[in-house]
This record gives structure tokens, C-alpha cells and sequence, in this order.
């Protein structure tokens, strides 16, 4: 919610990647910007609502610079319903929890999905995942030697 124009926007233009600092743990974490979404963030910034805006999803109310989380979630949940799908089989943190879960299925590389979640801990990650003892071994029989 925090997120500004300036971590996505420079030189006129949307990165193809960007940094922020996560607040809980004060890591940075980098990540890919595809480009269905640098074009709808550019759309975005187009918007006369943005003129002079520092936050890429500025407050309603003047006394607030950025969304709350609250708002957040309730965004997410009218989007989920317009595209005909049940709001309660998504949300803020399973939406973040997806690509890193393609990612580890398609890889089963628990390093990379570390990285790119910030977590410190590889367990954290294991847990995050959900991965099992059948995952790691449909892993290892899928690794010939």
C-alpha cells in the first residue's frame, strides 16, 4: 500500500523491476514488473487523479497519503467478484502467495521462492509453501543422475 511512484517510474518510463523494503523485516526485496502490468501502471499514472500523487495508490481522504490495507483487501474482493469468481477463495495474501508457488512447482527451486519472498529463513519458506515430504521426494524421482 506504501509502494510509491518512484519505485515503479523512472525516466519516464515503468521499470521492469523494482525494490522495496519490507516492513517486517526491513530486507529489501526485489521483483519483476511483466508487462501487462507496466502497462497498466503507465495507464495508471496517466490518470489525472495521480497528478502530483508520491504514492502509487493514493488514500481517499487527505489525511491519508496511501490505501490502508483495509481498503486494500476490500478492492481485491470487488475485483474477485466482477470476474465471477468466489471472494473467499481469494485474497491479499494468497494472491502474493501464487507465482511464488508456480514458480516453486515448476522448479523446485526453494531458493529462488526464498528471494523473492525475503524471508531470511529457509524454513520459513518450506512453511509458507506448504511443502511436504512427497513434494521433496516427486523432486528428487523427477532428477535423473
Amino acid at each position: 500500500m506504501r509502494l510509491k511512484v518512484a519505485d515503479v517510474f523512472s525516466a519516464g518510463q515503468v521499470k521492469e523491476r523494482a525494490s522495496i523494503t519490507q516492513s517486517k523485516t526491513r530486507h529489501p526485496v526485489r521483483f519483476e514488473i511483466t508487462d501487462g502490468t507496466r502497462k497498466s501502471i503507465a495507464a495508471w499514472l496517466e490518470d489525472p487523479a495521480m497528478i502530483g500523487s508520491e504514492h502509487l495508490w493514493p488514500g481517499r481522504f487527505h489525511d491519508r497519503l496511501h490505501i490502508s490495507t483495509r481498503q486494500y483487501a476490500r478492492l481485491v474482493r470487488e475485483w474477485v467478484i466482477s470476474i465471477g469468481l468466489e471472494p473467499s477463495s481469494y485474497g491479499t495474501h494468497s494472491m502474493r502467495r501464487t507465482k511464488v508457488a508456480q514458480i516453486y512447482r515448476k522448479t523446485g527451486n526453494l531458493r529462488a521462492v526464498q528471494l523473492l519472498l525475503g524471508h531470511t529463513k529457509m524454513d520459513s519458506t518450506v512453511r509458507y509453501l506448504g511443502v511436504e515430504l512427497e513434494d521433496a521426494l516427486a523432486i528428487s524421482e523427477a532428477v535423473e543422475i
